[in-house]
């Protein structure tokens, strides 16, 4: 099938830019002190706000340096010396500032933009998890609520104020969890950005009740070991208990909390009918012998950037900066690697991971640049910054292929492989996912040796003269739709109107966290 680009304007190669990622949080500025962390008086980082560019030189200025690390997320690893980004020549993409293109299988249906404390560039868009009618958004600072009963005209219903990046969120039942990976002054939606080098700061999970999704209620707070960046959701088999695996990374000797050499996740559990009572259950160690060491373009491992759960089949698929892995959660508080894989050639920072239906394979990402970077372009290539498809043979992973986006974005657009989902559709593996500025990609994976993009829709650079941070975060399907939180310009409501994910329209979730998967065939 032919897909026709829908476009008014055209724009001429730009100006040379350096390509570094460094760059693209500039335009943000001062303003991004609003939700981020106090660097640490040693000069390190600090914890959750990535410390680990720094083997060798830097290929940013001090300046640039400081405004990434209060970006947050992995924006940071853009600094590392000759790793991720080279400068470019005038790579340009054909779109103008905002203007839409897409395949002729996707359209818009709805943006909501950001509003009240979140319509500033420093309160980044992150996460979505999904309930019955309510989807949950989650932002740097807090989360918004969204009734999706009507998908194209979604209804925001309250926003929950609480600084505190991340903002990854699960939701189970009457439970909310939401991430907390900046140092703040303590757990309190009031509290402070304060240096990880304090031992009274704090960081981990903040658990809410959304019994009532219109006035979701703080009631517990877990500090975790380096905060937690992400949280998977693992309910027990006997629907007692809420366990939650919390992925964290980048320690340093001079935070209390999060000491070297950091090998372990924890594991929190939640009790379904008493929630004020979560407690860290927990530390499982990963890696015994410290994990892949730094090499080419990989990470060394220092923890877990996202684990994805399969309850159903008591199998976990871990994305671990430089390692992937294959987990046995049978016994929820202690799971246990079976498998592990290195892609020390391509891979820059194993970033989240997908299985098909069946359990039989994962996608994994790889998010070169930390988010930061424009990498989706000739210069960088079509493996790097890329998805590395892997099909697990008793109990083996075993590599089968990349997938990339094929379209080149400007140098002035962040974009790289980030969080996605399967559409439901009997008999094939499809993948909906955000690229950032790329937009969100449509792919189908049945055969893993040749994947196949199926569908797109992007939109032109936040800014065409500068790099900002931006983008589309995550891009989910639920219910017959693509949902989308888009860092600046806010909740994207999408749909694919296509023969071979039609299927898929009739089937309806009760609950959706897509790094908690369900099984849609049995």
């Amino acid at each position: 099938m032919k897909f026709t680009r829908r476009r008014t304007t055209a724009l001429t190669h730009r100006s040379r830019h350096r390509s570094r990622a460094t760059a693209a949080a500039v335009a943000l500025g001062a303003s991004l002190l609003v939700a981020g962390p106090v660097a640490a008086s040693d000069g390190e980082h600090e914890q959750g706000q990535q410390s680990g560019a720094s083997n060798g030189a830097d290929d940013c200025t001090a300046e640039e340096r400081a405004e990434l690390r209060e970006a947050g997320d992995n924006f940071v690893l853009a600094c590392q010396p000759g790793l991720d980004l080279t400068d470019m020549g005038p790579n340009s993409t054909s779109l103008a500032k905002d203007e839409i293109a897409s395949s002729n299988n996707m359209r818009l249906r709805h943006n909501t933009p950001k509003q009240g404390a979140f319509d500033n560039l420093a309160a980044l868009n992150s996460d979505l998890a999904f309930q019955g009618q309510y989807a949950y958004a989650g932002n740097y600072n807090g989360f918004m609520v969204y009734d999706i009963s009507e998908p194209t005209t979604p209804v925001a219903v309250t926003q929950v104020v609480c600084p505190g990046a991340q903002g990854d969120m699960s939701v189970w039942n009457d439970i909310l969890v939401f991430s907390v990976d900046s140092s703040r002054s303590d757990a309190s939606c009031n509290s402070t950005a304060q240096s990880a080098a304090n031992k009274s700061s704090w960081e981990g999970l903040r658990i809410f009740d959304i019994s009532n999704p219109a006035a979701p209620e703080y009631v517990a707070a877990v500090e975790t070991n380096c905060g937690s960046h992400t949280n998977t959701l693992a309910p027990s088999q006997d629907g007692k208990d809420l366990f939650v695996y919390v992925s964290s990374y980048f320690p340093s000797a001079s935070f209390p909390d999060c000491q070297p050499p950091h090998d372990k996740i924890s594991v929190v559990k939640i009790p379904i009918d008493n929630m004020a009572a979560a407690a860290v259950e927990s530390t499982p160690v990963l890696f015994p012998d410290g994990g892949n060491p730094t090499g080419n373009y990989s990470r060394e491992t220092s923890g877990c950037h996202d684990i994805t759960a399969y309850p159903e089949k008591n199998l976990a698929a871990g994305a671990c900066m430089g390692d992937g892995i294959l987990l046995d959660i049978t016994d929820r508080a202690n799971p246990v690697v079976t498998e592990r894989v290195q892609d020390r050639e391509n891979f820059a920072f194993w970033h989240s991971a997908t299985f098909n239906d069946t359990g039989t394979k994962v996608v994994f990402t790889d998010e070169l640049g930390g988010g930061g970077g424009a990498t989706c372009n000739p210069d960088i290539g079509p493996n790097r910054g890329a998805n590395g498809i892997y099909d697990i043979v008793a109990g083996d992973l075993e590599f089968q292929s990349y997938y990339k986006i094929p379209r080149t974005q400007s140098n002035t657009e962040n974009c790289v492989a980030h969080n996605g989902s399967l559409i439901p559709v009997p008999g094939r593996d499809i993948m909906v996912q955000a690229w950032y500025q790329g937009g969100v990609s449509v792919f189908d994976f049945t055969d893993s040796k040749n994947p196949v993009e199926i569908g797109w829709w992007d939109r032109g650079p936040i800014d065409e003269t500068k790099p900002v941070i931006g983008g589309s975060w995550s891009a989910y399907y639920y219910n017959g739709y693509i949902y989308s939180n888009e860092i600046q310009r806010g909740f994207d409501v999408l749909e694919i109107r296509d023969p071979r994910t039609a299927k898929a329209k009739g089937l309806r979730m009760d609950v959706f966290n897509p790094q908690s998967q369900p099984s849609y065939t049995r």
